[in-house]
């Protein structure tokens, strides 16, 4: 029995003994884990953020009528240029039959007014001559016709403005005549030569003839996302992407940022403006798609690594690298980073661009002949 014993043990020492030989063996014939190493360089470094939205000119007027009829001539078209006071289009007035019917009474009953203070200033007239009444009461009579005949030429005048749009005297005035309140680029004219067209009031904002805009002022107006709106400011730099232009890129300022959100496919957007600087080689044109690159801070020509080289302290948090001091030996050294664009981060102290910095992917040496 005591021998079967001793042999079972013997036969587990054996193995035990045999197993820990195989693993010492499997290590040794394992290739060594190399770490890659990398330095630092200088970079250019911007840290921004992005904004979608379209160019506009500054300043859009739309040109609408002062009287309602139909478009009888069209002088412009998209892309001519205009001065302030040129003739966009002639509208020819259909007349409200109300408004036409009121104003023909309103000449009948000043013609009747006239006709009786001529008769009445011809019976002062004689009756001054015999002189029963005073040059006072002559010349009040006189005032009375020519009041009269003044309403009666009004009424004439009236009438034919409701009629026609227009009367006698008038020239350039004339409400038919639509034409430029500013110079500028025509962008659109978005009716056609027999349209009805409604006169801008009080009530009703009428129906636009043209669009015109100073081109050489633009603007790019766009929505930022609440959770980027805070760390945007007024007077920061743009940078403007067009999508239609390529290998461009317009510089303008951020200038307007506003107070107030509004709900979009469940965000809340912010609406933001920027202004373009001019650029004379290059046309843009109203309404296209562009990006803008906020611009929020920006390190040129500084020492910089790549952020996928930091480590950060368990406990502090504070960054730091490994830095090669011997053939696979590697020591910790804390730094201080500036400004990040995601890829590359600013380095202000801690390491030199001698230094390498341990790349945290190991690499396994490859076996001879694998693919």
């Amino acid at each position: 029995m005591k021998k079967s014993v001793t042999r079972i043990i013997l036969l587990l020492i054996v193995v035990c003994f045999g197993g820990a030989m195989y693993y010492l063996y499997q290590k040794n014939s394992e290739d060594p884990v190399v770490y890659e190493t990398e330095q630092a360089s200088k970079q250019t470094i911007i840290k921004k953020t992005v904004a979608t939205g379209n160019i506009l000119p500054l300043e859009e007027v739309l040109i609408k009528p002062n009287i309602s009829g139909v478009i009888e001539e069209i002088f412009v078209e998209g892309g001519d240029y205009v001065k302030s006071g040129d003739l966009i289009c002639r509208i020819k007035v259909v007349p409200n039959l109300n408004a036409l019917n009121d104003a023909r009474n309103g000449i009948d009953e000043s013609k009747i007014t006239l006709d009786d203070q001529n008769r009445n200033l011809l019976r002062q007239k004689a009756l001054f001559d015999k002189g029963v009444i005073s040059k006072v009461d002559l010349e009040m009579a006189q005032v009375a016709y020519d009041q009269a005949k003044q309403s009666y030429a009004a009424a004439n005048k009236r009438y034919d403005i409701v009629k026609t749009g227009t009367t006698k005297g008038f020239g350039n005035a004339a409400n038919t005549q639509i034409r430029a309140t500013i110079s500028g680029m025509v962008l659109e004219v978005p009716v056609e030569v027999g349209n009805q067209v409604i006169e801008s009031n009080t009530f009703n904002e009428g129906t636009t003839i043209a669009a015109i805009a100073d081109i050489e002022k633009m603007i790019f107006e766009g929505k930022v996302d609440e959770s980027e709106v805070g760390k945007i400011k007024e007077n920061l730099p743009l940078e403007i992407t067009v999508g239609a232009i390529e290998n461009t890129i317009f510089d303008a300022v951020l200038d307007y940022i506003a107070p107030k959100g509004k709900e979009e496919n469940g965000a809340i957007q912010f609406e933001i403006k920027g202004t373009m600087k001019k650029q004379d080689s290059i046309f843009i044109r109203a309404g296209l798609s562009a990006n803008a690159s906020i611009i929020l801070a920006r390190a040129d020509s500084v020492l910089a690594i790549k952020e996928a080289l930091v480590q950060f302290d368990d406990k502090t948090k504070k960054p730091y690298v490994e830095i090669e001091k011997g053939e696979q030996q590697f020591e910790r050294k804390d730094i201080e980073l500036g400004i990040s664009d995601g890829i590359f981060v600013e380095v202000i102290s801690g390491i030199s661009s001698e230094d390498k910095i341990k790349v945290w992917n190991k690499i396994e040496k490859e076996e001879d002949g694998a693919n």
